[in-house]
C-alpha cells in the first residue's frame, strides 16, 4: 500500500511476536526502520492508490475512479450495482470519456512553501471550481505537495481538457497553481512493484 515492492505475511498469531522480532534483526542492516500512519499515506498518495472513505466510497464508482480494470464483469450472479455500472460503462465507450473522473494533483509551487493538501480543498480549472482534492499528502520521494482529486465535465474529463485549462487549487483562501494527470506521479508505470 506504500508503491514498493513487500509482502504480507500470513502466519498464526500466536508466532506473531517472534516472527516481528526476527525481521527486525534481519532487516538491521538494511535500515529497517518502523513508519507511522502519516508517512504510510503520504506514500499510498504519491503512487495514487485510493483510500476507502477518501478517495473511493459509495458515491463513486470504479470507472470514475479509474478502477475499472479490478471489477469482475462476469461474476456468476453479478453483483449489486452491475446494471448502473455496465450503463455508465456503455454511456463511456459510446461518448468515449466519463464525465467525472480521479486525477492527481501536484501543486507547482516546490519546498517549504508550498501548502499541503487534506481533504475538500476546491480545484479550479479557468477560474471555476470543478472538483474537489480527496487525498492530500507530502510527497518525499518527489519532494511536492499532492494530492487526489475528482474533477467533472459535462463534455468529459479527458487528457486534452486536462491539458488546455489554467489549474488552481485554493487553500485558506489563497489559490495555487497545479498540475494534474491519469497516472500517479511516483513510478507511473509501477517498475518498483513489479521488480
Amino acid at each position: 500500500y506504500v508503491g514498493e515492492l513487500g509482502w504480507e505475511i500470513y502466519i498464526p498469531a500466536e508466532f506473531a511476536q517472534n516472527v516481528y522480532e526476527a525481521i527486525l534483526d534481519a532487516g538491521a542492516d538494511f535500515g529497517l526502520t518502523h513508519c507511522g500512519y502519516f508517512a504510510m499515506g503520504a506514500c499510498r498518495t504519491e503512487k495514487g492508490y485510493r483510500h476507502w472513505g477518501h478517495d473511493i466510497g459509495d458515491e463513486d464508482t470504479p470507472l470514475e475512479a479509474g478502477l475499472g480494470f479490478a471489477v469482475a464483469w462476469d461474476k456468476p450472479d453479478g453483483f449489486i450495482g452491475r446494471d448502473a455500472l455496465l450503463a455508465q460503462r456503455a454511456e463511456r465507450d459510446a461518448k468515449g470519456v466519463l464525465d467525472r473522473r480521479l486525477v492527481q494533483i501536484m501543486i507547482r509551487e516546490n519546498g517549504e512553501s508550498a501548502p499541503m493538501l487534506y481533504h475538500e480543498e476546491p480545484v479550479l480549472r479557468d477560474g471555476k471550481v470543478v472538483g474537489s482534492i480527496t487525498s492530500g499528502a507530502w510527497g518525499h520521494r518527489i519532494n511536492a505537495s499532492i494530492g487526489m482529486g475528482y474533477v467533472s465535465n459535462p463534455d468529459g474529463v479527458t487528457a486534452d481538457w486536462i491539458s488546455s485549462g489554467d489549474w488552481e487549487v485554493e487553500v485558506a483562501w489563497k489559490r495555487y497553481p497545479i498540475d494534474l494527470q491519469f497516472k500517479p506521479w511516483y513510478d507511473p508505470k509501477s517498475e518498483r512493484v513489479k521488480a
